[in-house]
């Protein structure tokens, strides 16, 4: 005779001050074994080539007395199709745990975590923001394998729909990596990210923010003088200028990399995995030397404010410059200091474009095909950086100045 959850509820409390478990049947060898403890367990009796078996059918009341009668009529269309239920059940979880496994947000931290050791730990941080955002709510449960390219571009048009084209750009390329990883490791045959260059409008190409009138150059120089902030970070924002590397290379320099005695700085380039030299003017090497006596017992000439251990914060010189009235989003930003240079050296200081280009460290072949070779133009770029930081300290004292080439002659 089927049972009722009014039976149910009333064996639940008969057996609680019972020695042994209870089944109470309900038909089509579907049973609810309960226990003295207060557990609730549907089963099902089943017989299969001649063999008494069991199959769970989850605990009540988290599954109703309806929902294990469904379950139940299922389990018996399979035994009718000459299927065990009991193995069907093994089967699906596992394909659920493989499904699991090979999900796009697994291998995708899967790579995340093969490659952190290769990259930047702001970088490592910034693309598992964007998956975690952006992608992983819409397609980050879905079988690797099963994700195809108009799903893609659906993740992409949503972010470009807020007005983050660049992100979206990012975005595509980082699920294409994410892709070819999981070829590499035959989770997946195909990148489908891949067919979806060109699904995006071109992103506008953005600018940082540069100031590059003289007037107004040496407006800021002399506003660093009333910086209040620690001497490390005051040190960092009057080298910006006058080296006019990355931000996230000056802010890791290390006491290792600099000969003061020689004026040089040596260090590689991430971004471009080349050998790079600074050469180091008068000025330069003064500001270091009087920031040695306090830093240069530790590894990195601008440590951080917590622990010497890591470098500065990579917000601290926009911020810096920020707290002296800058809007680092139109006016100025740390790297707006190698516009304001390359502009300057060339337009006011009439400096060698390819000099220029050597001293930012860029990779723009010449001629023989050579990429860059970090002492070429090295004479004429140690002249350059004395030439420039002489214009600065000019253009600091408010002085008039006349354009260098121009004076020589």
């Amino acid at each position: 005779m089927p049972t009722t959850d009014v039976a149910i509820k009333n064996a639940i409390k008969s057996v609680k001050d019972a020695d042994k478990p209870l089944k109470l049947f309900d038909g089509g060898g579907l049973f609810l074994h309960i226990t003295p403890g207060g557990g609730s367990y549907w089963r099902l009796k089943y017989r299969m080539a001649g063999k008494e078996k069991l199959l769970s059918l989850g605990v009540y009341p988290d599954v109703s007395l309806a929902a294990a009668r469904k379950k139940r009529d299922e389990a018996r269309e399979k035994l009718a199709d000459g299927i065990d239920p009991g193995e069907a059940k093994k089967a699906d979880q596992r394909a659920a745990k493989l499904a699991a496994n090979n999900s796009f947000e697994a291998v995708a931290r899967d790579w995340l975590d093969e490659r952190k050791s290769t990259v930047e730990e702001a970088q490592h941080i910034k693309t598992l923001a964007r998956l975690v955002n952006d992608v992983f709510p819409w397609i980050g449960k879905r079988p690797i394998t099963q994700i195809d390219a108009p799903e893609i571009l659906a993740v992409l048009k949503r972010i470009d729909s807020r007005g983050a084209r660049f992100s979206a750009h990012r975005v595509r390329s980082e699920i294409s990596r994410v892709f070819r990883y999981a070829i590499k490791e035959g989770k997946a045959k195909a990148d489908p990210a891949k067919d979806l260059i060109g699904a995006i409008p071109p992103a506008a190409p953005t600018h940082f923010a540069s100031i590059t009138d003289p007037v107004k150059v040496g407006e800021m120089l002399r506003a660093f003088e009333g910086f209040s902030g620690t001497f490390p970070v005051l040190c960092a924002l009057k080298l910006a200028p006058l080296l006019f590397v990355r931000p996230g290379e000056l802010r890791k320099a290390e006491w290792g990399q600099i000969d003061l005695d020689r004026a040089e700085w040596r260090y590689r380039v991430s971004k471009t995995k080349t050998d790079h030299l600074v050469p180091l003017a008068t000025q330069a090497v003064a500001i270091l030397r009087e920031l040695q006596a306090l830093t240069g017992g530790g590894t990195y000439v601008f440590p951080g404010a917590r622990t010497a251990q890591r470098p500065m914060s990579e917000a601290a010189i926009n911020a810096a410059l920020r707290r002296l009235g800058y809007d680092t989003k139109t006016e100025i930003t740390g790297h707006g200091f190698r516009a304001m240079a390359r502009t300057i050296l060339h337009e006011e200081l009439h400096q060698k474009p390819e000099v220029i280009e050597h001293q930012l460290a860029h990779t723009v072949p010449d001629a023989l095909g050579a990429a860059y070779n970090r002492t070429k133009f090295i004479k004429e770029r140690r002249l350059m950086m004395q030439r420039w930081a002489d214009y600065l300290d000019q253009l600091s004292a408010g002085a008039k100045v006349v354009p260098l080439r121009t004076a020589a002659a």
